[in-house]
């Protein structure tokens, strides 16, 4: 039978608007929930209602793609349960249109939607997580210190109100706790600049740099060398891992220089290989979604049951949730290579998907 392209038409906006009505269901509850916990976090620290209603919208698009394949996912049962209601889908099949064919609409549609998130939604997701990221940083944790890295080394700084120094270094070893070509600016109150280390290396230890063969200018400008001299930090190698930018804040077009820059600097980069990974798998996930939702409809137009289906797919939703949170883990342990620790969901879920659909088709 040759394929109506009015039918392909009428199928995906019929699951365009099942999944966005689940969509914005879950976006409304996401951001009720999210304000509720952030006015709880600042509770006591003077922090206004407009800026943690403005944190929650800054932190909504990041946790919407979190809450994507969910939302195709019940979208896609909310559809076809629908469709199938209506005897439309039962006059579909009649007709002689197979459950392979009136899944590609729905398909063209959660890949369309992947791959849009992907190229042009994080980017968007990844400056307001940023600004997010600043303002609980400001509000919340009350940290001070902050890393970045770039061609030229590794920057860093550190402190508190009262002083502030700012730490560059050609290169890295044993995940920042050495540094090798070190220069040290140190500031006072109101950004003062008060003096300057150039050292050789430094080793991190309980309280303090260790600088080695160090040159050490006060605010006239006179230096002194050292061969070891210490230099107070409130850093540990756990704070100073926790100051790289977390990958949902970096967009998928500046992940793979951000990659190459963190293991040129001698920064293990598994969690942003895991992150970018899992941005390319996205529209294979979503049309995995498709084939689960379309295989428990397929099954409630013969047997009923709403709740049953409802159910199941959440229970689906959320088997695929863990899985991939396991997968995670053993890829940042180096279990698991991260490419494959991020794609084994979403191979799995579409497998499952399409195993489930001919069995209910054919089977």
């Amino acid at each position: 039978m040759s394929w109506s392209w009015t039918l392909y038409r009428y199928l995906g906006r019929q699951f365009t608007l099942g999944v966005g009505m689940v969509y914005m269901a879950f976006l409304v509850l996401t951001f009720s929930i999210d304000i509720v916990n952030l006015t709880d976090r600042v509770a006591g620290s003077g922090v206004s209602t407009g800026a943690v209603i403005g944190m929650a919208l800054l932190q909504l698009p990041e946790l919407g793609i979190k809450l994507l394949p969910f939302a195709v996912l019940l979208g896609g049962v909310f559809c076809f349960v629908r469709l199938s209601r209506s005897q439309e889908l039962v006059a579909t099949r009649a007709a002689g249109v197979s459950a392979w064919d009136f899944l590609m609409p729905p398909l063209t549609v959660a890949i369309g939607i992947g791959v849009f998130v992907v190229v042009a939604v994080t980017p968007v997701s990844s400056i307001m997580l940023n600004q997010f990221s600043a303002l609980e940083a400001k509000y919340i944790k009350g940290q001070a210190s902050q890393l970045s890295i770039s061609n030229n080394g590794l920057w860093l700084r550190q402190g508190d109100q009262n002083a502030q120094s700012v730490i560059h270094a050609l290169s890295v070893a044993d995940q920042g706790i050495h540094l090798n070509d070190v220069i040290v600016f140190l500031y006072g109150v109101n950004d003062h600049i008060e003096g300057r280390i150039d050292a050789k290396s430094a080793q991190l230890t309980d309280g303090a740099w260790i600088m080695s063969d160090a040159w050490v200018s006060g605010p006239d400008g006179n230096p002194k060398h050292y061969d070891r001299y210490p230099s107070k930090t409130t850093l540990t190698a756990e704070r100073i891992q926790e100051s790289f930018a977390p990958p949902d804040t970096l967009s998928f077009w500046t992940l793979p220089h951000f990659i190459q820059s963190a293991e040129s600097a001698g920064f293990s980069a598994i969690k942003y290989q895991l992150y970018l990974y899992s941005l390319l798998t996205l529209p294979v996930l979503l049309a995995a979604m498709v084939f689960m939702a379309a295989s428990f409809s397929l099954r409630l137009s013969r047997t009923g049951g709403l709740g049953r289906v409802v159910l199941i797919s959440a229970l689906s939703g959320f088997g695929v949730y863990f899985f991939t949170d396991l997968t995670r883990a053993l890829g940042q342990t180096a279990i698991l290579p991260a490419w494959l620790a991020a794609t084994a969901p979403a191979a799995a879920a579409i497998l499952i998907g399409m195993t489930l659909v001919f069995h209910q088709e054919d089977g």
